[in-house]
């Protein structure tokens, strides 16, 4: 298999220097996730709409953005390092004419954030051009990728999504559908795949259904995203999520649009972590919004853990419907007490020394006319490593917070994801060692609380563990959907990360 492009059409692979460091380094105590897959069949401007899509997805990934255009006598690709904004231009983006499209936008962690690793990747084989864009992890990527090398695979990226493009190729059958119905038995893990060749995109989602994936209309045209926010960016509706298992096939050649199965559901699991803080508020996931799960997270918090206060602030994005949640119930007035710098997260000036060891001042400011001399309530979707938490509370006291109460709309985050979500193993994770109270006295809080398993649960109105509406809450209470710790136990290796 060769990553070079040998057709009719001239292949586009360019695009923008990203200063990787800057984009990660001021928030590092938030998880992070992995990426978002847009795709457009039959629209005379593909392009455009993935443009617009991958703009809606942006929060699911930073590193890179790419578009791939595929069709009968059509393969023409884009991409590059950065944001959407800074990878396409009317230049680039009038080169990518055709009716059909996969789009990506990504943040690493399995594989380095470089040019080679930009989705989608592309590939040409027996039968002919492959592009493939993934949401997700898969857990036995690296026993799969040793296996395949030994076999005389030479690889092009260190990304694992391509293993699956070379599990395609080493399929005994030239039917593409077939091939990748076979290749996607043996993988291991959460994933939303987009597969395009030139007659056919293939949608997949893993038999937990752990990464989301919707399907969606724009006029004539089908539409599939990793959320409904992408939908409503193009002038595009929703039609229903893509289910476990389940396996879409669009034919560019007849229009028609195929469902069947490549699995069995296995046990119902969408990642818990998306209602909490992954998602945008205005996407809904299995037909719950997600800014009504965060709001009654809120409320739920409020009735576990009410604290006399005088204003309740969140922590900007992710936690301001909870905080909205919490305020509604409890009666105290919700305020913006803190403040969120949009043009510090990716910058390409380096900061000074002085600067990068303030950099919780340069991303978020407390509002002094609002919590000084005030007990503050202080919401926030979750804690990872504590050392953020430690610097907005403190943030909060310089501007003359009286007490600083600090409430978590999720549970306890004890646990590493192995589908597709970047965090660290358990000694970076401070609720793996340490009870509430030492973690209180570490953030500098003068309380702390942090929602119940079966709060969660309820307030996203979802059920672990059934075949419609689950929840995978494995990085709380260690309940992993698939055999991840029977492969830790064989000492397999194992990529904590995506794409």
């Amino acid at each position: 298999m060769s990553d070079e492009m040998t057709n009719s059409r001239p292949v586009w692979w360019t695009g923008s220097y990203f200063n990787e460091g800057a984009g990660r380094g001021f928030l590092s105590d938030k998880v992070r996730e992995e990426c978002g897959v847009f795709g457009v069949v039959g629209h005379p401007d593909a392009a455009s709409l993935c443009y617009y899509g991958l703009h809606a997805l942006q929060h699911r990934g930073q590193e890179s953005a790419g578009i791939c255009i595929a069709g009968p006598g059509v393969f023409t690709f884009h991409r590059g390092m950065g944001l959407v904004k800074e990878v396409f231009n009317s230049d680039n983006m009038a080169l990518l004419a055709g009716s059909n499209a996969i789009a990506h936008v990504r943040y690493s962690t399995s594989g380095e954030s470089q040019l080679v690793n930009a989705q989608p990747l592309v590939f040409n084989y027996r039968g002919g051009n492959l592009a493939i864009a993934t949401n997700g992890n898969l857990v036995n990527a690296g026993s799969l990728r040793r296996k395949l090398e030994r076999q005389g695979s030479i690889f092009q990226t260190t990304s694992d999504t391509e293993v699956l493009a070379h599990l395609i190729a080493r399929s005994p059958s030239d039917d593409v559908k077939t091939a990748v119905k076979e290749a996607l038995t043996q993988l291991v893990g959460g994933y939303a795949f987009l597969i395009q060749t030139r007659e056919k995109l293939i949608a997949a989602l893993d038999p937990n259904g752990l990464r989301p994936l919707v399907l969606g209309k724009c006029g004539d045209a089908w539409l599939i995203a990793s959320e409904t926010c992408a939908f409503d960016a193009v002038g595009g509706s929703y039609v229903r999520d893509v289910q476990p298992g389940e396996l879409i096939v669009f034919d560019f050649l007849t229009g028609e649009m195929r469902s069947e199965r490549f699995a069995e559901v296995k046990r119902r699991a969408l990642c818990a972590m998306e209602y909490i803080y992954f998602a945008r508020p205005d996407s809904d996931l299995d037909e719950i919004n997600v800014h009504a799960a965060r709001k009654r997270m809120g409320r739920r918090l409020a009735e576990e853990s009410f604290v006399d206060a005088d204003v309740v602030t969140g922590v900007p994005d992710s936690s301001i419907s909870a905080a909205i949640g919490f305020a509604e119930q409890t009666g105290i007035p919700y305020e913006l007490g803190l403040i969120k710098n949009r043009y510090v997260g990716r910058t390409f000036i380096q900061p000074s020394q002085e600067l990068r060891e303030q950099g919780v001042k340069m991303k978020l400011s407390a509002v002094r006319r609002v919590v000084e001399g005030k007990r503050v309530v202080m919401i926030d979707d979750s804690i990872v490593r504590g050392t953020t938490s430690l610097r907005i509370v403190n943030l909060l006291r310089e501007a003359g917070a009286t007490e600083v109460h600090v409430r978590i709309s999720s549970p306890p985050y004890m646990n590493p994801c192995f589908y597709g979500i970047d965090t660290p193993d358990r000694k970076g994770l401070i609720a793996a060692s340490h009870d509430v109270e030492m973690i209180r006295r570490k953030i500098n809080a003068d309380s702390l609380y942090f929602l119940s398993k079966e709060g969660l649960i309820d307030s996203i109105g979802r059920l672990p563990g059934e075949y419609n509406g689950g929840l995978c809450t494995g990085c709380f209470d260690h309940d992993y959907p698939t055999d991840v710790e029977d492969r830790l136990e064989k000492g397999e290796e194992h990529i904590v990360g995506s794409v």
